[in-house]
């Protein structure tokens, strides 16, 4: 969407045009891939800006309970990281700002324009204390927590935000007024006036990590997500398990009520030529065991039963991880379930082809059935580049040169990729490809900078 058609959707004034800033390095994402690719050039002296969408960095990660194999904490990674390139000397951060335009115009040489939204809240006086959230009237679902609890029109994002301000969602505002009486900074931290900035950056490299989109459940219309309020996707989950989560228990959408026997149905929007996405998303086997480990630790007379396809134990300590599932008395049935019923009290009914009786068709009832969906790709990204194709698969994954030898190396000189902007993938392959990004990104700026 271009910055002129966002704005006349939004609001009504002028676009701030900002003077050219020139940087070594643009970090497109500020997910875990993008934050570990910004901090490693950041330490290496380079000067680096990194653009996110979102009010805060972060990506996927904080909003994750626990990491599979190791169930390390989420957030107890995520929140350092975020702080160190917060403050650190090297990184600049452009925040709830999106890139629109990127031209090469020499090697070593890119000019991008990035339109930074307005948050209606002075970032310098804002202090994070939260008065305005509390004082606003409206409630709309947060996305943070999958739309299971609410947020307000002005809100923080989320208790470990970077940085820790407040925003404005025009959207759902009312112009009560009462959030600016709320503010105790003096004049206000909430500003009205504030309006759309266009920056423009000089960089000398690019490194894209805009992660993915998680599949749209409500697709797959056989299993009623949207439509039956206890079918919830994996991401409801892990916020359910969150030490942050919204009910400080796992409960049932429906009734509030603690559930006992749990469905998870594996490769929902992978693997799947109906949804154009024949691909493994490789994370949802073991994401879906380790939430399920974790319910049998919350709930422990709860029955979990996992449907899957195959299991795709792949990584480091992952069958290891997978045989413990097992021995805690998790379920697993071979077979792809057909579709869900639901009954007047709003349990649910599954369908399923059991594969290791024969094929036969069978039912089993649950209180709660969770969706492992698959991951698909951010397409948006390739949209941005003026006069050179940024090559992608026939997903639409970004392509790498050579996906063995030189895994982050674009079909554009100078651009590099990493974490799931090239495919599906876990946490610390995701932090490997950022480092080897940056690393890649300084190779390149040595080789171009020393032929000037």
């Amino acid at each position: 969407m271009s910055v002129k058609s966002w704005y006349e959707r939004k609001y009504y004034g002028e676009i701030e045009d900002l003077p050219e800033e020139e940087y070594d390095v643009l970090v497109i994402g500020g997910g875990i891939a993008g934050i570990q690719a910004a901090l490693d050039l950041g330490d290496m002296g380079f000067k680096v800006v990194l653009v996110e969408k979102e009010p805060s960095i972060g990506g996927f990660m904080y909003k994750l309970s626990k990491t599979f194999p190791t169930m390390d904490c989420a957030s107890c990674i995520a929140t350092p990281r975020m702080a160190q390139v917060f403050h650190h000397p090297m990184i600049d951060l452009l925040i709830y700002s999106e890139v629109e335009e990127i031209e090469k115009k020499g090697e070593g040489d890119f000019r991008v324009k990035v339109l930074e939204k307005p948050r209606f809240v002075d970032s310098s006086r804002c202090t994070g204390c939260g008065q305005c959230e509390l004082a606003c009237p409206v409630i709309v679902p947060h996305e943070y927590d999958w739309g299971l609890a609410g947020r307000k029109a002005v809100y923080i994002p989320f208790d470990t935000a970077v940085p820790r301000i407040a925003v404005v969602d025009l959207d759902h505002c009312i112009y009560c007024g009462q959030c600016e009486r709320a503010c105790p900074t003096e004049p206000p931290s909430i500003d009205f006036t504030q309006v759309p900035k266009i920056h423009h950056l000089k960089v000398g490299a690019i490194i894209i990590a805009t992660g993915f989109h998680l599949f749209d459940a409500r697709l797959k219309e056989n299993y009623h997500f949207g439509e039956y309020p206890n079918v919830i996707h994996a991401m409801h989950m892990d916020r359910l398990l969150a030490p942050t989560r919204p009910y400080h228990a796992i409960l049932r959408p429906s009734d509030g009520k603690e559930p006992n026997n749990i469905a998870y149905i594996l490769c929902v929007g992978s693997r799947d030529k109906t949804v154009n996405n024949p691909n493994c998303s490789q994370i949802c086997c073991m994401y879906s065991i380790k939430q399920a480990q974790l319910i049998m630790g919350a709930l422990p007379l709860a029955d979990v039963t996992i449907y899957y396809i195959d299991i795709r134990a792949f990584g480091k300590a992952f069958e290891e991880f997978y045989q413990q599932a097992k021995d805690m008395g998790i379920m697993l049935v071979k077979g792809r379930v057909a579709k869900i019923e639901q009954k007047e009290n709003g349990d649910l009914i599954v369908w399923y082809e059991d594969i290791e009786n024969g094929g036969k068709l069978c039912k089993a009832e649950h209180d709660l059935v969770v969706l492992s969906v698959g991951l698909l790709p951010n397409k948006e990204i390739a949209n941005v580049f003026k006069g050179q194709k940024l090559e992608v698969d026939d997903v639409g994954w970004i392509k790498p040169v050579d996906e063995n030898a030189n895994p982050v190396e674009t079909s554009i000189r100078g651009v590099f990729a990493a974490g799931t902007a090239l495919g599906p993938k876990d946490i610390p392959d995701s932090v490997i490809e950022g480092g080897a990004a940056a690393m890649q990104c300084a190779a390149y700026l040595s080789e171009v900078r020393g032929r000037h």
